[in-house]
């Protein structure tokens, strides 16, 4: 299990927890009040630059800490091939069954999450390296490698598994979208718990997203 090198504790990961909310809050806030104000054109590569250099410190710091996970272990052909089968279920399940009902089921939720996407799709480039780079090693790191490898031998496995998927969850900020998120990171956390791999969960969602985002750009 690819476990952060020092021992973790619950408080200490709500606040790791915390400061990366807090880190995706100062990007948000700076693109909005200066990046947008300053040069428009440019502010989505300004953004994604921000959010690029502030991920970075954050791991940096993860480092220092002693709680950054090791990415490299247990990369086999049998856990790469599970980590690309768990995409494929997440867009068959998630994309193609799940995510139709909940848009459905909360309008105003799904209306939030359009919004989204074309905010995303007005800039495809900095948005691909965003969703497909950034955010999947961020969130693993953070959800599958500092909370579930690292509470799981102190606290047990069903708190870490349940705060992991949890924090994932909340951290894509929609009703819809966070119910579809918490069936994902229950997967991701299997994947991570069978393979004792970071780097592969951080596969398996990076495919996943994008092959939906080529499907959205399709669509």
């Amino acid at each position: 299990m690819t476990a952060p090198e020092s021992p973790l504790g619950l408080g200490q990961a709500l606040g790791w927890c915390g400061g990366y909310v807090g880190l995706l809050l100062l990007c948000a806030l700076a693109d909005v009040t200066l990046w947008r104000r300053v040069c428009p054109a440019a502010s989505p590569w300004l953004n994604l630059g921000m959010l690029a250099l502030a991920s970075l410190c954050y791991l940096r710091l993860l480092e220092g800490a002693g709680l950054l996970p090791r990415f490299w272990g247990n990369v086999t052909p049998k856990n790469i091939f599970l980590a690309l089968a768990c995409a494929l279920l997440f867009f068959l399940t998630l994309d193609k069954g799940l995510d139709p009902l909940l848009d459905r089921w909360f309008p105003q939720s799904q209306q939030a999450y359009a919004e989204g996407l074309a905010a995303l799709l007005a800039a495809p480039g900095p948005a691909l390296v965003r969703v497909c780079l950034i955010a999947p090693v961020m969130e693993e790191t953070l959800t599958r490698g500092l909370l579930l490898g690292g509470l799981r031998e102190a606290y047990g496995l069903p708190l870490a598994l349940c705060l992991s998927v949890g924090v994932f969850a909340l951290l894509h900020f929609d009703l819809a979208q966070t119910l579809s998120a918490a069936v994902c990171g229950l997967v991701l956390g299997a994947l991570y718990l069978h393979s004792g791999s970071l780097l592969c969960c951080i596969l398996a969602h990076t495919v996943y997203n994008f092959v939906s985002y080529l499907a959205l750009l399709r669509a």
